[in-house]
């Protein structure tokens, strides 16, 4: 659910303390827990580690990313594919679609 609009974007002070006096694209990852935290523009270009239960992802703040919170771009859970024999048949076509273009790439 949205925030309200007369409150404004939150923003985690601890982040924007972390972020004061460093430049923008120098690699270094600030780590942080505050997955509700909402990019701001004054982020854009730093790499933060969002922590998603288990370990600190890489996220590489954009200007397309501005307006959205940091948990979203670090999953909290794993995707199990789905379907079974019939999933099965199916990558099995596609690896044999790109074996054939390998052949054909290195005659």
């Amino acid at each position: 659910m949205a925030r309200s609009l007369k409150k404004g974007p939150h923003v985690d002070e601890n982040v924007l303390k972390q972020i004061k006096g460093k430049k923008p694209g120098t690699g270094e990852m600030i780590k942080t827990w505050s997955r509700a935290c909402t990019i701001t523009p004054e982020m854009v270009g730093f790499t933060f580690g969002v922590y998603n239960g288990k370990e600190f992802i890489p996220v590489k703040a954009t200007e397309d990313m501005v307006g959205h919170k940091l948990g979203e771009f670090s999953p909290t859970t794993k995707f199990a594919r789905h379907g079974g024999r019939m999933q099965r048949e199916i990558e099995a076509k596609t690896s044999e679609k790109e074996t054939e273009k390998l052949k054909k790439a290195t005659e």
